[in-house]
């Protein structure tokens, strides 16, 4: 080829090359540009919406501000699901939330924590006495919801995001369909909207649209009831996060959120907000996401009030679960759960303690030290130390102090090792060892199907 011909070629593929970046540039651009606008407006106020018409009540309510989320700690997002069919009619009637879940995400290490609340525990609504936790949204709207939420959890609740079903039915549509693998055959007739939301799933691995992904999640019509519903919803959660993080549905995001915007009601409002809290989500892998179930099954006591069948639980105890699941997410070890117990009244430290020897009393000689109890952080994710302590005998050397009505988890030497005291024991006086009263773990109660 001469040297007239490699010019054309050369001048060919520049423009070539400037073609493709200028395409690319328009697309790059053209995506950016929607984007920002279904960003922008996602979670719009809606003035007609009966919800956030009952809402503004309750943000009128100083006591139940949301807390502002600066960026740098932990931040808990309160998911909210509802059944309003049949409401639209009515048109200022708020549903009771169907489905509650709090996204807990630490932006330091990006470890995202899945909490699940079943919808019939009983809890304090405050300026509205007790009742079901699903009840709150209903009677106060979502800063109700959240306030509540976050009195039961001892933790704090910045956001809210609020979807009905046709708002789930768009996310999975928008995405192209979310693979599952369905544990069983799921079959049920609901008579409501002329079967349009009956259920018949059959067992195995498959790729659900829309209105079967929804069949999935709301399925609770077996022995589990909730139990299982609450654990499936959170584990199709996960799959969307999933492809939400993968190149396809990053390039459809913008096509999603205006899939779901009419559906979908928010208190994060500024469009920083939701880019800040979309690149964390972004940034926390499903792939570390833990998912738990409040109340947990060691603390869950089904009983009956006013007729009515809900489940009641521990709040201190709860709380400290919570607290204890905040480290297991961090740092990945699973936390002791055996000294929980539904009688307990207050926050437990790994070990049980009681009132201090007397100066006299010499320690036993087969005792070991009490091991640092395993930190707990706030809601923020910092570790806090319990404050119960193991108090040094006067001597200066560790105590293991037994409650006679409480378990040692103490190693001791299964010899009997005689107590020295200032007066010698006569060696024909053996000195009784008294066996520990075990009190076994009381069985989880598991609610009956409705």
């Amino acid at each position: 080829m001469n040297r007239k011909g490699r010019d054309i070629m050369r001048k060919k593929i520049k423009w070539s090359l400037i073609s493709i970046g200028s395409i690319a540039i328009l697309l790059i651009g053209y995506y950016i540009i929607h984007l920002y606008s279904a960003v922008n407006h996602i979670g719009a106020a809606k003035p007609n919406s009966p919800i956030q018409q009952l809402d503004n009540i309750s943000k009128n309510d100083p006591e139940l501000a949301a807390p502002k989320w600066e960026g740098t700690q932990r931040v808990n997002i309160l998911v909210l699901g509802a059944d309003a069919r049949g409401l639209e009619k009515s048109g200022n009637e708020v549903p009771r939330s169907d489905s509650m879940m709090v996204v807990s995400i630490e932006p330091n290490t990006k470890k995202a924590l899945l909490i699940s609340i079943l919808r019939d525990t009983y809890v304090k609504i405050p300026g509205h006495g007790s009742d079901r936790i699903n009840a709150a949204m209903a009677l106060g709207g979502p800063t109700l919801a959240m306030k509540t939420v976050s009195n039961l959890l001892d933790i704090p609740i910045q956001y809210y995001v609020y979807m009905d079903f046709k708002g789930f039915i768009g996310v999975v549509d928008a995405l192209g369909g979310v693979s599952i693998d369905v544990e069983k055959d799921m079959d049920y007739e609901d008579a409501e909207d002329d079967h349009v939301y009956d259920i018949h799933l059959k067992q195995g691995y498959q790729e659900l649209d829309g209105k079967t992904a929804l069949q999935y999640v709301r399925f609770r019509h077996d022995a589990m009831s909730d139990f299982t519903r609450s654990e499936r919803q959170r584990k199709f959660l996960t799959a969307i996060s999933e492809k939400m993080q993968s190149t396809a549905g990053i390039i459809k995001l913008p096509s999603i959120l205006a899939a779901i915007d009419p559906y979908i009601e928010t208190n994060i409002d500024t469009f920083s907000e939701k880019m800040k809290l979309g690149a964390l989500g972004f940034d926390a892998k499903s792939s570390g996401f833990v998912g738990i179930q409040v109340p947990p099954a060691h603390l869950l006591d089904d009983t009956r009030i006013n007729g009515a069948s809900v489940l009641s639980t521990d709040p201190e105890l709860l709380k400290a679960y919570i607290q204890d699941k905040f480290v297991e997410s961090l740092t990945g070890v699973e936390q002791p759960l055996a000294h929980m117990q539904p009688t307990a009244t207050r926050r437990p430290t790994s070990r049980p303690s009681t009132p201090k020897p007397t100066p006299t009393a010499t320690p036993l000689a087969s005792v070991k030290p009490t091991p640092t109890p395993t930190p707990t952080p706030t809601s923020s994710g910092e570790p806090i130390i319990p404050s119960e302590s193991i108090q040094p005998s006067p001597s200066g050397d560790p105590v293991e102090s037994i409650s006679p009505t409480e378990v040692p988890v103490t190693n001791v030497d299964p010899t009997p090792t005689p107590i020295p005291s200032a007066t010698p024991i006569p060696t024909t006086t053996p000195v009784p060892t008294v066996a520990p009263n075990v009190t076994p773990s009381p069985k989880p109660v598991i609610q009956s199907g409705g």
